[in-house]
């Protein structure tokens, strides 16, 4: 059967796939980035499971792998195929498309930023797939965004499309990696969800999954800071709506997992904001942590279809 080899690199783990050509998901497997052993060791890692992936592939359908996909965090230059910068993984200027083409014996391989990647995902095969123009979001550790525009979706002339989570909306608020203050990735996202938590519950090993459980149960705490995410990320939303006037809105991440908890309230409070503008269908991601696999997969099956038209 012909496959592809699908990598989707996080800050801490790696999920992998071998994907047919419609899609399926012929095989799973997920392995540690090995971050803790500094950044050469987390390259090693994604190389030696390629490698472990192809092999497999050849023994379980008789044929090698058609070509690979990687999807990674941080500032990527998929035309180049670089990993320019991943802070959670601490690498810079990493040429991991030409590293992996050579570990796997000359595939064609292709790389994508992880959000870009499963918001290709999303669009084609997931929550977007009816729709012309989408914005998804996933809330995670951090904020970040896929602008999806008939049937691709756009990284921009310097590849930072759709980085919603630093736009500022609260000034002069919390302070952020990047640089700014008050960004949304430092009010909404689910790790700045579960540190207000914390505090608030006088609990440090509290998380933004117990938040949205205190306030299903009715805790006026929680409310108060499930209602200052919501609040934070409805501002940013209308931002986004304003300038890219999506038929689609895919929100997605740990932070979609609370179901309506979050989707009602959210929906009411971009429903308020809003003018001008017309409202989009807010939805949930559909195909959760799989995405990004997925995404890579498609990836790949593209470049071997550019690569047949060339």
């Amino acid at each position: 059967m012909k496959h592809v080899i699908a990598l989707d690199v996080g800050g801490t783990g790696m999920k992998a796939a071998l994907v047919a050509e419609d899609g399926t998901l012929l095989h799973e497997a997920r392995r540690a980035t090995g971050r803790d052993r500094g950044p050469e060791a987390v390259v090693e890692s994604i190389l030696d499971f390629a490698a472990d992936l192809r092999d497999l592939g050849t023994e379980t359908f008789g044929r090698p792998a058609s070509a690979a996909g990687v999807a990674v965090p941080g500032i990527v230059d998929a035309e180049n195929g670089i990993a320019v910068y991943a802070a959670n993984l601490g690498w810079r200027d990493v040429p991991l498309r030409e590293l992996l083409g050579r570990r796997l014996g000359g595939l064609p391989v292709a790389l994508g930023h992880d959000v870009r990647t499963g918001g290709l995902a999303e669009g084609r095969i997931g929550a977007g797939r009816h729709a012309d123009r989408f914005l998804f979001v996933p809330l995670g550790t951090g904020i970040a965004g896929a602008i999806g525009i008939a049937g691709r979706i756009e990284a921009g002339a310097h590849g930072y499309a759709g980085e919603i989570g630093h736009i500022v909306v609260r000034p002069g608020g919390p302070d952020c990696g990047c640089g700014q203050r008050g960004c949304l990735e430092t009010l909404a996202s689910a790790s700045a969800v579960s540190r207000a938590w914390a505090a608030a519950s006088g609990d440090p090993g509290a998380d933004a999954a117990d938040c949205a459980r205190a306030v299903a149960a009715g805790d006026v705490r929680a409310h108060a800071v499930w209602r200052t995410a919501v609040d934070a990320l409805a501002d940013g939303l209308v931002t986004a709506l304003t300038l890219l006037d999506p038929r689609t809105l895919i929100i997605g991440g740990g932070l979609a997992e609370a179901g309506e908890t979050l989707f009602t309230p959210l929906r009411t409070a971009v429903k308020e904001r809003v003018t001008f503008q017309r409202l989009p269908h807010i939805v949930p991601a559909a195909l959760g942590d799989t995405a990004g696999c997925l995404g890579a997969g498609l990836l790949a099956w593209d470049l071997l279809a550019t690569e047949v038209t060339a």
